[in-house]
C-alpha cells in the first residue's frame, strides 16, 4: 500500500515538473517581451539580459506615441457586432442541426464541415473582389458581416454540445405549449453556456489579434485596429522595439484577464463538448 502511494506521489511530481517546464517554455516569449519593454533604446541590442534601470515610463509613452485610444475604439467597433453575430448565427444553425428534423440534414452538415478543409487563401481574392464591388473596402463591413453567416467550426462545436442534451426536455416543453424558438432561447441556450463561452473567447482573441483582415480592407490610419496600429512603431529604417513591446504588453493584458475570469466556462466547454455526440 505504501509502495503504491509512493509511486502515485512520484508520478504526480513528475507530471507537475513537466507542466512547470512546459509553462516556463511557453512564457519565455512573454518574459522577453516584458524585459524588452522595460529597456532603454541603448540596451535593446546589448548582451545585457536585464535592463540596468526599469523604464516603466515606456508604457505611458507607448500609449501616447500612437493614437492608441482611437485604435482601441476601432477594435471594439468591430468586436462587439462580431460577438453578437457569432452568438446568434452559430447557435441558431447548430440548434437546427442538433434538435430539428430537417430533410437530409446529415448531408448538409457534412457539406458544412467540408468547408473547413478549404484554405482561406483560396477565397481571399474572390472575397476582396466581391467586397470591392459592394463598395465595402476601407470600411469595417468585410470584417463584421461574415460573422452573421456562421462558422463551420463553431457550429460543429455547438451541435456536439446540443446533441448531448436529452430531447425529453424538448418534448416536455412542447407539451407545455412552447414553440421551437422558445425551446431554443429558454431551454437550449442556457444549457450550452460553457460551449458558447468557449466560442466567444475564441472569437474575441481572433478579432483582437487579427492583423490580416484590417490590413487588407482598411487603408485609413484613423480606422486602424490595435493589431495593425502596432506597425506604426516600425519606421522605414528602424524599429522602436521597447515601445513596440510595451504597446504589445498593454494590448494582450485584456485578453489574459478575460481568459482567467472565464477559464472555468472555457475549459468546461472544451472538455464537455469533446465528450458529447
Amino acid at each position: 500500500m505504501t509502495s503504491y502511494k509512493t509511486k502515485k506521489s512520484l508520478s504526480r511530481a513528475v507530471v507537475y515538473l513537466m507542466l512547470i517546464i512546459a509553462a516556463i517554455i511557453i512564457l519565455i516569449p512573454f518574459i522577453w517581451c516584458l524585459i524588452t519593454a522595460l529597456k532603454s533604446p541603448q540596451e535593446i541590442f546589448t548582451d545585457t539580459l536585464f535592463p540596468s534601470k526599469l523604464m516603466w515610463e515606456n508604457f505611458s509613452i507607448a500609449l501616447t506615441a500612437i493614437p492608441f485610444i482611437q485604435f482601441f475604439k476601432n477594435t471594439m467597433t468591430i468586436l462587439i457586432p462580431v460577438l453578437i453575430g457569432v452568438l446568434v448565427s452559430n447557435s441558431l444553425v447548430a440548434f437546427g442541426f442538433a434538435r430539428l428534423n430537417i430533410p437530409h440534414k446529415n448531408f448538409w452538415f457534412t457539406l458544412l464541415i467540408a468547408t473547413m478543409m478549404l484554405p482561406g487563401q483560396v477565397t481571399m481574392i474572390p472575397q476582396f473582389i466581391i467586397y470591392q464591388q459592394l463598395g465595402w473596402v476601407n470600411t469595417y463591413l468585410p470584417l463584421i458581416v461574415p460573422a452573421f453567416f456562421g462558422s463551420a467550426f463553431n457550429i460543429f462545436l455547438l451541435r456536439q454540445f446540443m446533441m448531448g442534451i436529452p430531447k425529453d426536455l424538448d418534448e416536455m416543453a412542447k407539451i407545455d405549449g412552447a414553440g421551437t424558438f422558445t425551446i431554443y432561447a429558454k431551454i437550449i441556450m442556457p444549457l450550452v453556456k460553457p460551449a458558447m463561452t468557449a466560442i466567444m473567447i475564441f472569437t474575441l482573441t481572433g478579432v483582437w489579434n487579427d492583423y490580416q483582415g484590417p490590413l487588407i480592407y482598411v487603408s485609413d490610419v484613423d480606422k486602424f485596429t490595435m493589431a495593425i496600429g502596432l506597425s506604426l512603431f516600425k519606421g522605414e529604417y528602424s524599429v522602436e522595439w521597447n515601445m513596440l513591446m510595451a504597446a504589445t504588453i498593454i494590448m494582450i493584458l485584456p485578453i489574459i484577464i478575460i481568459f482567467f475570469v472565464a477559464q472555468r466556462y472555457f475549459i468546461e466547454g472544451i472538455t464537455v463538448t469533446g465528450l458529447k455526440g
